[in-house]
């Protein structure tokens, strides 16, 4: 039978225990969020067009899946230096699909596509499955960088350092050549 002193010293180590259990769960979360799985998931964009496409059919291509909306600050910021980025790479052999989250409405994104001539394939995520399928997408912008391969080479929340996206791009694309 625990003594007296025993039982008091369990009760102050419950608290002790209850913290490291919470910053374990905290943390693997807090990895989930920012860390890229291996392989691009199983996903299917309907561009504006109407036009389905899906991450199987960009198998043996790089590119990049860029999570956006009208709404979002960063991402209409960032927007022109994604053409860029595109323009650059384009004639190597780089794809893009950039995905308007499902509470962006559909007129505004096609509005906005129209009136800045987005070059890149413009997709509504209507449902949220693509932003679930990338490990429940919810923050804007978010860009992934994939390669030929599939596998997720960069998950970028917020604006990416432009510099360092583009050494990765002519490294993956140079390895896809």
């Amino acid at each position: 039978m625990p003594t007296p002193t025993t039982r008091a010293a369990q009760r102050k180590l419950w608290p002790v225990i209850g913290a490291v259990v919470l910053v374990a769960v905290l943390g693997f979360f807090g990895y989930r969020a920012i860390a890229p799985a291996n392989a691009a998931p199983p996903a299917t964009f309907t561009l504006l067009s109407g036009q389905k496409i899906s991450t199987a059919d960009l198998k043996g291509k790089v590119y990049l899946v860029n999570f956006w909306a009208t709404s979002c600050t960063t991402c209409v910021k960032e927007m022109p230096e994604m053409v860029r980025t595109y323009d650059k790479f384009k004639g190597k052999g780089l794809e893009f699909v950039a995905v308007a989250m499902s509470y962006d409405p559909p007129m505004y994104v096609m509005n906005y596509a129209q009136t800045r001539q987005l070059p890149f394939k413009v997709a509504m995520d209507s449902d949220g499955a693509a932003a679930k399928a990338f490990g429940e997408v919810q923050l804007t912008p978010t860009t992934f960088v994939i390669d030929k391969d599939g596998h997720i080479l960069k998950r970028y929340v917020g604006e990416p350092e432009w510099d360092a996206l583009h050494k990765l791009l002519d490294d993956a694309l140079a390895k896809a050549a």
